[in-house]
C-alpha cells in the first residue's frame, strides 16, 4: 500500500475549532499531515496579529488537548512569495514531500492542481461561524470568541495578551 502524505495551508490568525476539525478530518484519510503555516513572515497587524512561532503553539496545544497522535504531523511556517507560478515551489522547498492538498480555498487549489499534485476538497466545518477574521474582530470588540476556538488557542492567547495586541493593533491602525 502506497504511504500518503497531504498537506493542508492556512494562516490559522488564530487556529480556530474548523482547523481543528479539518485536521482530524484529513488524518482520517492519509498516512501523515503537513500543516503550512502560511505567510509566516507577518505578525503583529490586524491581519496577521501572532506570530509563526505563536500559531505552532496554538496548533500543538489545541491537537495535544484534542489527542490527535502529532506523529503523524508535521507543522511548517511557509513566508509569503507574491509571485504566484512560484509558490507552489517554496511550499515543496520548505516541506517533506506530499501527494495530496486539502484545500477549499480557490487559489491554492488551482495552484496546486497545475503544478500536478491531487486536491481534495475539505467539509466546511461550520464555515460561517469558524472564521478567523470574525474570530479577531469579536476579540477587538469584546464579544464571545473563546467558544470558537479550542481550548487550549484561548488559554494561550490569553497568555500572550493577544487580545489586548489585537486592540492595540486596532488602535494604531485608526491612529495612521
Amino acid at each position: 500500500m502506497e504511504f500518503k502524505r497531504g498537506l493542508y495551508v492556512g494562516r490559522f490568525q488564530p487556529f480556530h475549532n474548523g482547523h481543528l476539525d479539518a485536521i482530524k478530518y484529513v488524518l482520517q484519510n492519509i498516512d501523515e499531515l503537513i500543516v503550512v503555516i502560511g505567510s509566516a513572515q507577518y505578525s503583529h497587524n490586524n491581519h496577521n496579529p501572532f506570530t509563526a512561532g505563536e500559531r505552532i503553539v496554538m496548533i500543538r496545544q489545541a491537537l495535544l488537548e484534542a489527542n490527535v497522535n502529532l506523529d503523524k504531523l508535521w507543522i511548517v511556517p511557509v513566508p509569503d512569495v507574491h509571485l504566484h507560478m512560484l509558490w507552489v515551489s517554496a511550499v515543496e522547498g520548505y516541506t517533506p514531500k506530499f501527494t495530496t492538498v486539502y484545500s477549499n480555498e480557490p487559489l491554492t487549489r488551482r495552484l496546486f492542481m497545475e503544478a500536478g499534485y491531487k486536491v481534495n476538497d475539505l467539509p466546511l466545518f461550520d464555515r460561517k461561524v469558524y472564521i478567523s477574521t470574525l474570530i479577531r474582530e469579536n476579540m477587538i470588540k469584546n464579544k464571545n470568541w473563546t467558544t470558537l476556538v479550542p481550548k487550549a488557542v484561548a488559554t494561550f492567547i490569553d497568555e500572550i495578551d493577544g487580545v489586548n495586541r489585537l486592540k492595540d493593533l486596532a488602535q494604531s491602525d485608526r491612529i495612521c
